[in-house]
């Protein structure tokens, strides 16, 4: 499966979605009889199309497993003689826990502080995306979107801090629809109090 973007007759960019055909074949006939096991009719006209729907969409859900996130930031990568905190707050998370194919979302913000090398503003969203979408709990994607962002470009120091709504809470089990998770991680500088606190204070003021 492919995601590319291509200009548009000048009216800006249209997403392409190209699906492995075999792939979204047999996962479809996964899907109709996971319907009819539910007790559905999936010949009725309002499931026909449904598996092959779902088919895709969990296809894009976790297409982050044919992403590499080391391969993002070292395709942006450049030399600049900049020491201070750089930081991208407020990124859009979309997952899938692991534990019961659920989705959990809310909000990446991630810091690094260069140590001769600092990578494109965007690289940073990818990277966060490229391991979100995949099945996942949010300890370790936390986790990797640290440790990727330190051994590839070698920082003074990451922070991660998380923040998301979990549906396996909200929709079943405890049920509770207002509880948010928030997970964090540190290397390097950021373990240092005053550096983790100028990092905690920017990602929760408003400057605009």
């Amino acid at each position: 499966m492919e995601f590319n973007l291509y200009e548009n007759d000048g009216n800006g960019y249209q997403k392409i979605e190209r699906y492995d055909d075999e792939k979204t074949e047999e996962l479809s006939l996964h899907y109709k009889r996971i319907l009819d096991l539910l007790g559905e009719n999936s010949e009725r006209e309002g499931l026909l199309k449904t598996p092959l729907r779902v088919a895709k969409a969990m296809q894009f859900f976790t297409h982050g497993y044919k992403l590499d996130p080391v391969e993002m930031l070292k395709s942006a990568t450049f030399h600049e003689d900049y020491r201070q905190m750089v930081l991208v707050k407020n990124i859009e998370l979309y997952s899938m826990c692991e534990h019961h194919l659920l989705p959990f979302f809310g909000k990446a913000h991630v810091a690094y502080i260069p140590n001769g090398h600092v990578t494109g503003l965007s690289k940073i969203a990818r990277v966060v995306d490229a391991y979100a979408r995949r099945l996942q709990v949010q300890e370790r994607l936390t986790t990797q979107i640290r440790d990727c962002i330190q051994d590839t470009l070698q920082p003074l120091g990451v922070a991660v801090v998380i923040e998301a709504q979990h549906m396996c809470m909200q929709m079943r089990g405890i049920q509770k629809q207002n509880s948010v998770t928030t997970t964090s991680d540190f290397t390097g500088a950021f373990l240092r109090t005053a550096t983790r606190e100028e990092f905690i204070h920017l990602i929760t003021a408003r400057l605009h």
